[in-house]
């Protein structure tokens, strides 16, 4: 039995206290692995970002908002758990500024400077243990098996799961399970209870069996 932390959902990063950006990311894809990984006997801490969804009951949700919210949270419980499946599409920018009031129409344009949030998968990547493991997923739009290669060497895992826009908000997807090798080695398609039932098999064989582990650590 493994320890597994899942990120899952949408962040939001204020501009004002009622204005966000964020992204249409529902955790539904998150949510699947939990379950997937709960029927295969493992246990699971959830860090969710705010959804709409209602995740399993046998596992562990600890809700964030922002970007900076999941880091803090994950990088809290990580060292207790087994591997990491970085399901959850962080916002990459956040305003320079947060204005402490709502700001108002002007008729004039709006400016507003943005910096890169941190990596929330390639800041535990470079923390794991030995026995840890890190799975990504890489959402693109061209040059995907590239890009989604490349993120899984910037960010140190194992595996990157490779889907496409068509997943966000579906009840479907589609994916691409790529090794560091560059091989892809499992191809999945269908309900993302199917898919992500798929991307746990894997991940069981390629990297929790490969430890044996009979305890979290």
């Amino acid at each position: 039995m493994a320890r597994i932390l899942i990120t899952s959902g949408p962040t939001r990063q204020y501009i004002d206290p009622v204005r966000y950006l964020s992204n249409a990311s529902s955790g539904k894809m998150g949510r699947c692995l939990a379950e997937a990984a709960l029927e295969m006997g493992h246990q699971v801490v959830v860090v969710s970002g705010p959804v709409q969804i209602i995740y399993p009951a046998a596992c562990d949700v600890i809700s964030v908002v922002s970007t900076e919210d999941m880091l803090i949270a994950c990088r809290d419980i990580f060292d207790t758990c087994d591997g990491l499946i970085g399901a959850a599409a962080p916002c990459d920018y956040r305003p320079v500024e947060v204005a402490d009031h709502k700001i108002r129409k002007t008729g004039e344009s709006l400016d507003i400077k943005w910096v890169e949030t941190a990596d929330v998968v390639a800041s535990l990547g470079s923390q794991k243990k030995p026995t840890q493991w890190t799975v990504g997923f890489a959402l693109e739009t061209d040059d995907a098996r590239f890009r989604a290669l490349t993120k899984l060497e910037k960010k140190s895992c194992d595996l990157v799961v490779l889907n496409g826009v068509t997943a966000i908000e579906s009840t479907e997807n589609s994916v691409e399970i790529i090794a560091p090798s560059g091989d892809v080695l499992q191809s999945s398609a269908g309900s993302k209870q199917v898919v992500a039932r798929a991307i746990m098999q894997l991940i069981q064989q390629r990297l929790i069996d490969r430890v044996g582990y009979d305890e979290p650590i």
